[in-house]
């Protein structure tokens, strides 16, 4: 377990696949920091803390996800500072908010292994909805680092949400580039979509949610191949 520097203000937690955990991105401006997406549990999101503790990095003001699946959310409570999420990612998170406090978290436990591993113990699930919310596009400015946040069709999910931090020229795609969670379809016009905004967007490194950093070429050509 380790943090890694990628820019001049980008760090990140590498992903993990025995539990399903993502890559953790964090942002580091002169006035403020943000992390991109929450976690799988608390206990992920308290070990990507204690890293960045180590590194005298200040806890983030705020986290953006990019998008519902309980990998990169349900950390969410444990969070320091504000969670900001698209509408549609907001109202995934409601629902499975009131699945699990009405009826437990054995159907979450169900859909993988990597979940059963990552909640052993009989540890308590606990999802919790975003502070904000947004639609389209927002950009924010932490201090001589702006980082624009943009809403995107994609195949893995209809709530994508895209993170670019403009000066280092990287793009947070999340899990965008995958295939539909459910179907396991990479459906093509979909795929075309999201390439026509990361190509719009224009970044020279993507870093995906369960993947090593890449070049901009290599996103696009998964896609379109």
């Amino acid at each position: 377990m380790y943090l890694k520097k990628l820019t001049e203000h980008i760090w990140y937690m590498p992903y993990e696949e025995e539990r399903d955990r993502p890559n953790l991105g964090y942002v580091k401006g002169d006035n403020w920091s943000l992390a991109i997406d929450a976690g799988h549990s608390d206990v992920h999101t308290k070990e990507f803390y204690e890293l960045l503790e180590k590194e005298n990095l200040p806890l983030p003001s705020l986290t953006v996800l990019t998008h519902w699946h309980w990998d990169h959310t349900f950390g969410m409570h444990a969070v320091n500072g504000l969670c900001l999420a698209n509408e549609k990612t907001n109202s995934y998170l409601a629902e499975w908010k009131q699945k699990i406090e009405k009826n437990g978290p054995e159907e979450f436990l169900s859909i993988d292994e990597c979940i059963r591993k990552e909640y052993a113990g009989n540890k308590e699930v606990i999802v919790t909805l975003a502070d904000m919310v947004y639609s389209g596009e927002m950009t924010l400015d932490l201090g001589g680092c702006k980082v624009r946040v943009v809403q995107s069709e994609a195949p893995h999910t209809d709530d994508s949400t895209l993170i670019y931090v403009c000066d280092d020229k990287v793009l947070f795609l999340g899990d965008s580039t995958c295939e539909n969670i459910y179907t396991g379809i990479k459906d093509k016009t979909l795929c075309k979509k999201l390439s026509d905004k990361v190509q719009e967007i224009n970044p020279e490194i993507c870093v995906e949610g369960h993947w090593v950093p890449i070049e901009t070429s290599d996103t696009l050509a998964d896609l379109m191949g």
